[in-house]
């Protein structure tokens, strides 16, 4: 299924990505201090400049996954890819707009 060429694939990867670059950076600095999902949760909820922070972060594998698939070949899917990771852009500049 990955190795598809088509747009949908692209906004699903780009999509769910970052969500699982945000379990990857939950796992990698803070269960190691004993921090649940929950409070980490709460702690982001909590600091609205975290949020945008946080978001660019878990961006950077999507350019890893838009990366990948260029190479390959996989243009429309890159599109895809891209096309999400532009969304995603924008809704961080929304998020600092409006907290500072």
């Amino acid at each position: 299924m990955l190795k598809r060429d088509n747009l949908p694939l692209g906004i699903v990867l780009g999509m769910f990505t970052p969500v699982f670059a945000f379990f990857l950076y939950y796992l990698l600095m803070f269960m190691p201090k004993h921090v649940s999902l929950d409070e980490f949760i709460t702690l982001i909820v909590g600091n609205r400049q975290m949020l945008p922070k946080l978001i660019s972060i878990c961006l950077l594998l999507n350019g890893l996954v838009f990366y990948f698939y260029t190479r390959s070949r996989k243009d429309i899917t890159a599109k895809g890819i891209f096309l999400v990771t532009m969304l995603y852009a924008i809704t961080i500049i929304f998020l600092k707009l409006l907290h500072g």
